[in-house]
C-alpha cells in the first residue's frame, strides 16, 4: 500500500553537512556518516543526500563518499550531485544506492533521463527541480545551487520529463529553503495535477504540523525537509531528529482511514 513518505534531505559541502537558507548561508551541521547512523536508528523512510559542490565545481561525484554512505545506510538512499552520464549513474547504483537524483544535467541534456532509465529502470531515476517565484506570478527553474536561471516552462518541463521515463519528481522551493515557515502549498497545487509519478516536496518545513498539512491536503506524497530534521528549538541548535512511530502514525492516519474505506467500498461493489 502506498503511503506518504517522510524524507530527510542532507546537503554535503566540503565533505561535511550544511544547511542553507534560500540556497545561501550554509551552516555546518555535522558529519554525513554520523547523521546516517542516527537516521538508521530512527528508522527514516528514505534519505536524500545532495552533494551541492559537484556540479558547480564541474567534477565527478565523490564515489568514495557515496560508497561509505551506502554501506552505512539501512534505508533507501537517493544520491544527487555531479551526475552527467549513464556510466556515472551505473557506477553509483553499483555502490548500493537505490535512486539517483538528476538536476542541471537534465536541463542540458533531456535524453540523459531516458538513457539512464533504460539502463537501471525508471523507478530509480529522480529529477530535482529547483524553483523560485517570479515577480509577477509563476515560477522559474534554476540550476547550480540557484545561481543560474533557465528559460524553461515549469509545467511543460514536468510533462516532458514523465514522457521520458522517470520514477519521481522532487520539487524544491528556493524561496522557502531553510525558512521553516511551511511548504509552498500554492506551488504544489499548481503542479500536482500534472504529475503521475511519485512526487516529493522540499523546502520550508518547520514543524511536523507542516508535514501534516501537506499530507492532509495532498494525500500520497513525499514530505522532505532539511532544517526540520537537523535543528531543534528557536535558536536552531544542531540536533538530528525524526518523528517516532507514534508521531508518524498521527501524521498519516487520515491516509490510512481513506485507504481502508476505499478497500471496503471496492469489496462491496
Amino acid at each position: 500500500m502506498l503511503a506518504p513518505r517522510i524524507i530527510p534531505c542532507l546537503l554535503v559541502h566540503n565533505k561535511g553537512l550544511v544547511k542553507t537558507v534560500k540556497f545561501k548561508e550554509g551552516k555546518y551541521v555535522g558529519d554525513p556518516i554520523n547523521a546516517v547512523k542516527i537516521f538508521n536508528e530512527k528508522e527514516s523512510d528514505e534519505l536524500i543526500v545532495l552533494d551541492i559542490d559537484a556540479t558547480v565545481e564541474n567534477r565527478d561525484p565523490d564515489y568514495k563518499m557515496i560508497e561509505n554512505l551506502a554501506a552505512e545506510c539501512r534505508m533507501p538512499l537517493c544520491y544527487g550531485g555531479g551526475i552527467k552520464t549513464v556510466e556515472q549513474a551505473t557506477r553509483i547504483f553499483n555502490l548500493g544506492v537505490e535512486k539517483i537524483a538528476l538536476s542541471s544535467a537534465v536541463i542540458e541534456n533531456l535524453k540523459l533521463v531516458s538513457d539512464i532509465s533504460k539502463e537501471v529502470g525508471s523507478q530509480s531515476v529522480v529529477v530535482v527541480i529547483d524553483v523560485k517565484k517570479k515577480m509577477f506570478g509563476g515560477y522559474d527553474i534554476y540550476t547550480h545551487n540557484g545561481t543560474k536561471k533557465t528559460n524553461i516552462d515549469l509545467e511543460k518541463f514536468i510533462i516532458e520529463l514523465q514522457s521520458l521515463g522517470i520514477g519521481e519528481i522532487v520539487i524544491n522551493s528556493i524561496d522557502n529553503d531553510g525558512v521553516m515557515k511551511g511548504y509552498d502549498l500554492s506551488l504544489i497545487e499548481k503542479i500536482k495535477p500534472l504529475i503521475e509519478v511519485l512526487m516529493t516536496v522540499l523546502g520550508g518545513a518547520g514543524s511536523l504540523n507542516d508535514i501534516k498539512t501537506l499530507i492532509k491536503k495532498f494525500g500520497i506524497i513525499g514530505c522532505s525537509a532539511g532544517s526540520l530534521f537537523v535543528f531543534k528549538g528557536k535558536y536552531k541548535a544542531v540536533l538530528i531528529n525524526y518523528p517516532n512511530k507514534t508521531e508518524k502514525e498521527k501524521l498519516i492516519r487520515n491516509i490510512k482511514l481513506w485507504n481502508n474505506l476505499y478497500k471496503a467500498l471496492k469489496q462491496e461493489s
